[in-house]
């Protein structure tokens, strides 16, 4: 509580900056969650679980950005809490959260390109790509926004290309520690590669994840690459959105293990206003070590944002939520192991914008 008082007065004092700084603008959120959490389980030994539970969690979020001058930029990003999206649930200890900085990165806009570097955001909520390379047998329910807080540490280049924007961002997906001894540049590299344009009213974003060296998920030290795009289609007042990813991985981990698996992720996605529903579908085969074991998932996301207040300081919304997650896993092998599981989660969020 102490660091977050802090960080609340720098913030106060950076905004009396003198004329001749570079111009500061501060905002942020704070939200407060209630989570009911109905989980199944059962599988083809005999066992059948069910269990619900209800959490209150919290998140505050502040944000600043400098413009530099001539197109040169910084921001930031400090959260309540750098696991679970930000999201500190309340337990027996309820003043466990600390500040801290999420994202950070600075750069500079030009009229035709620009450049970026730091902890850049991925906008994953809206791009499965990292989800389905980082998570391919769980790439539902936005892992990536969870458990690496949308985030990447990066460096970023866009160009316009012909009638679109093309970027290339050279991402560190993971650090071998000095002790592996795995050489310099045998850390988890990738490169991401998009590019975003129009055909009439239809927007078309076409992109390839390609992991360079070992990065680490459910294996590691492997190289899996993913392509796919996502096509964005106004209808009126409200819009729909594909999107298609495939990953494959045929690569020997650090533990010598034969590494052989594919997948792909659909996802369909409406908007209408304040109302935003998507469903994903995700099969992926793992054929690891002579293995044949498939994994489905079924996801499904639904909600409502409801104004309560807003005026030009800041707003008063609450967004209720549901989200229901379907799991299958089916080994093909002499095991013969089967097992289904679902998720149900409804959420009310309220959020103070400013």
């Amino acid at each position: 509580m102490k660091k977050m008082l802090s960080l609340a007065a720098m913030f106060a004092v950076l905004s009396y900056a003198s004329p001749a700084s570079a111009e500061v603008k501060f905002g942020g959120d704070a939200s407060l969650r209630v989570r009911g959490q109905f989980d199944s389980y059962e599988n083809n030994l005999g066992a059948d679980n069910d269990s619900d539970n209800l959490t209150y969690s919290y998140r505050v979020r502040l944000k600043a950005a400098a413009d530099l001058g001539d197109g040169y930029f910084f921001k930031a990003l400090l959260t309540s809490d750098n696991t679970a999206g930000g999201w500190t649930t309340l337990n027996n200890n309820l003043e466990n959260a600390d500040l801290d900085i999420s994202n950070f990165y600075f750069g500079r806009m030009m009229e035709s390109s620009h450049y970026m570097m730091g902890r850049l955001p991925l906008n994953s909520v809206n791009n499965p790509i990292f989800d389905l390379a980082l998570f391919p047998y769980a790439p539902v329910d936005i892992p990536t926004a969870t458990v690496f807080m949308d985030r990447v540490l990066g460096i970023n280049y866009g160009a316009k290309v012909g009638s679109g924007e093309l970027n290339a961002t050279l991402v560190m997906l993971n650090e071998d520690s000095p002790a592996s001894d795995n050489g310099m540049l045998n850390d988890g590299y990738a490169a991401h590669l998009i590019y975003k344009a129009n055909i009439g009213d239809i927007t078309v974003e076409p992109q390839a994840l390609l992991v360079l060296t070992d990065g680490d998920g459910f294996y590691n030290d492997i190289t899996p690459h993913t392509f796919g795009m996502n096509v964005t289609i106004p209808t009126g007042d409200a819009k729909i959105g594909l999107s298609g990813f495939y990953t494959v991985c045929n690569d020997d981990d650090a533990n010598g293990d034969d590494v052989d698996y594919n997948g792909y992720l659909l996802r369909l996605k409406g908007q209408s206003g304040p109302f935003t529903a998507w469903v994903d579908y995700n099969h992926t085969n793992d054929k690891t070590n002579g293995w044949d074991e498939d994994y489905d998932n079924l996801f499904v996301w639904a909600q409502y944002n409801v104004k309560v207040y807003e005026s030009a300081m800041g707003s008063f919304s609450l967004t209720p939520t549901v989200r229901y997650w379907a799991i299958g896993d089916y080994k093909d092998n002499v095991s013969g192991f089967e097992s289904e599981s679902s998720r149900l989660r409804t959420e009310l969020i309220a959020t103070v914008s400013f």
